[in-house]
């Protein structure tokens, strides 16, 4: 794909050799996102984050990717503070907002309407997330994890055994990454979930006519043995229609530290997009695997940073000039950002 003034609205407008452009980028921008260094490459440059959903990880990553490239932000949260709570349009919203930003990230609750925005503006348009739909910047960051904790390149995931969990149904960030890795040979889907959580039948089709195995279950030990990387899921109950419970269900697919040393090989990686649940002292995954070295939900996010500078650099085609204003950074950065990281910052 042509990245210059590009939506980036789906995985779909993603081949192997732009994620490969992408996260050779990603790489270079690795001591920018780690506060060793800074460049002003988007200086005067303005991004329009506008969510109109509840966001703490993305919109604050996507704000802190471009404060790093340089660039200045401006934010709008939830349609109450927004003209669309006095009957504006989608069209109005986005042609009006376009004239002062020059890249727009948006999440909308509805799926299309991140596309509705595109359709009014040249002005690029970066998907945050619509509703059910698609996320695709967590699963491009995602995927750029899963390749560093293997030690492999896009491309080179072939013969891997990879479990998602949870909820697969609704949970908008297994679509774009099962997507992505569709792109992959001969990976095996360990899908573990209730029945009415599954993976959509139209994502098992694609995997599958891809030459993917997809195995469908409800046994989480059974699931999530033998596997290279578990892809863990909150359940999205703000997303489910009137008659869907599973609450009862949900520590059915919560994994902890005795699980995982039961039936988990040694050194599989464990990564969630975040948030894990906590709600009633659970979560997908146990508080009990914080201090271990294959939990990388942390270094997930971290690596939000870097794609997402990458990203903004491809779009905004300034990629090549990002060295030119480049300086050390003089303020404290700490080995470690949080207390239980088992990894320097570094590693």
């Amino acid at each position: 794909m042509a990245f210059a003034g590009s939506h980036i609205l789906s995985v779909d407008q993603f081949e192997l050799e732009d994620i490969e452009r992408l996260f050779d980028v990603a790489d270079l921008m690795l001591p920018y996102a780690r506060r060793e260094r800074t460049t002003r490459v988007l200086e005067g440059a303005v991004l329009g984050n506008l969510f109109f959903e509840p966001s703490t990880r993305s919109r604050l990553s996507f704000g802190a990717a471009f404060n790093r490239l340089g660039g200045y932000v401006r934010e709008t949260t939830g349609f109450a503070f927004s003209s669309m709570a006095k009957g504006e349009s989608i069209y109005d919203t986005s042609r009006v907002v376009a004239g002062y930003m020059d890249i727009l990230v948006v999440r909308h609750p509805d799926e299309g309407a991140v596309q509705e925005f595109a359709a009014a503006t040249h002005v690029p348009v970066i998907n945050g997330g619509d509703g059910p739909g698609e996320h695709p910047t967590q699963a491009l960051l995602d995927l750029y994890t899963l390749c560093r904790e293997l030690g492999l390149r896009p491309g080179g995931l072939g013969g891997m055994h990879i479990a998602v969990v949870g909820d697969l149904k609704y949970g908008r960030t297994v679509h774009s990454l099962t997507k992505l890795l569709a792109l992959e040979e001969r990976l095996t889907f360990n899908c573990v979930a209730p029945a009415e959580l599954q993976l959509p039948d139209s994502l098992v089709r694609h995997l599958r006519a891809r030459g993917h195995e997809v195995i469908l279950t409800e046994d989480l030990a059974e699931g999530i043995s033998d596997v290279d990387v578990v892809y863990a899921t909150r359940v999205q109950e703000e997303r489910f229609p009137e008659g869907i419970d599973v609450s009862a269900r949900k520590e059915q697919f919560r994994i902890d530290a005795e699980l995982y040393d039961k039936v988990c090989r040694p050194g599989t990686v464990l990564m969630h997009p975040l948030p894990r649940d906590s709600r009633g002292g659970t979560s997908e995954l146990a508080d009990s695997l914080n201090t271990r070295g294959e939990l990388a939900i942390f270094r997930q996010t971290d690596n939000g940073i870097p794609v997402r500078m990458a990203l903004f650099a491809l779009v905004l085609d300034v990629a090549d000039q990002v060295t030119a204003t480049d300086r050390a950074a003089t303020w404290f950065t700490p080995r470690r950002f949080g207390v239980l990281d088992t990894r320097d910052i570094l590693s």
